[in-house]
């Protein structure tokens, strides 16, 4: 705050009682603004409805994280627009566009450290790329063991600091505004591709089939 600088922080959060979200808050010159995860992961975040004899079986103590609301709005810091996820939310480019265009910069923080020194941190990396590229939007990774990276709306690695060793990244970086086709349509024109090739298949299956 001194420095007119903002932080984004991970924390678990509890607005009532039974109501606990995995969530971001930002810290400094700016109101304090905070983000709830919205895409928890099963059996990591939450027991699937029907499934609680595995908690049971396991004998492991494990609390529901709540989910949060679809319609976030990206928080305001640092001059930019930052639509924030947490961990795998940005393997679904389709809820992350929920904030386009409005949206100027990506921010996702993970824990990875349970990947160990498996070829998962690399594949997470290669994801955040993707909603890059969708969005053409500079995308800061931040992760507690690797990788740890900043992207640009190219999809390219500017720096990023290697895996299960302390630092801290310096970079400058920038928002981006506009709207990209992925952004305005979404999944749709692939999903219509999927139908349209599929629907094809069908037609020339029955032809043969006819023969």
């Amino acid at each position: 705050r001194r420095n007119g600088g903002d932080l984004l922080l991970g924390v678990p959060v509890r607005t009532s009682p039974g109501a606990y979200f995995n969530s971001m808050i930002s810290l400094g010159s700016s109101p304090r603004q905070i983000y709830h995860k919205v895409h928890l992961v099963p059996f990591g975040e939450f027991i699937p409805q029907g499934f609680a004899w595995v908690n049971r079986l396991l004998a492991f103590p494990l609390s529901d994280f709540s989910r949060g609301p679809a319609d976030q709005a990206p928080l305001a810091l640092a001059g930019e627009r930052i639509a924030v996820n947490v961990c795998y939310e940005d393997a679904f480019g389709d809820e992350i566009r929920r904030q386009l265009p409005e949206a100027t910069l990506l921010v996702n923080a993970s824990n990875v450290a349970w990947f160990g020194d498996s070829i998962a941190p690399a594949q997470h990396l290669q994801i955040a790329r993707m909603r890059s590229l969708e969005t053409s939007r500079m995308l800061l990774a931040a992760t507690n063991s690797g990788v740890t990276a900043v992207i640009d709306r190219d999809a390219r690695v500017l720096s990023q600091l290697p895996q299960f060793v302390e630092g801290r990244l310096d970079a400058s970086v920038r928002g981006y505004s506009g709207v990209t086709p992925y952004v305005r349509f979404g999944d749709a024109p692939a999903l219509l591709a999927c139908m349209l090739l599929l629907g094809g298949a069908l037609v020339v299956a029955r032809r043969r089939s006819r023969r």
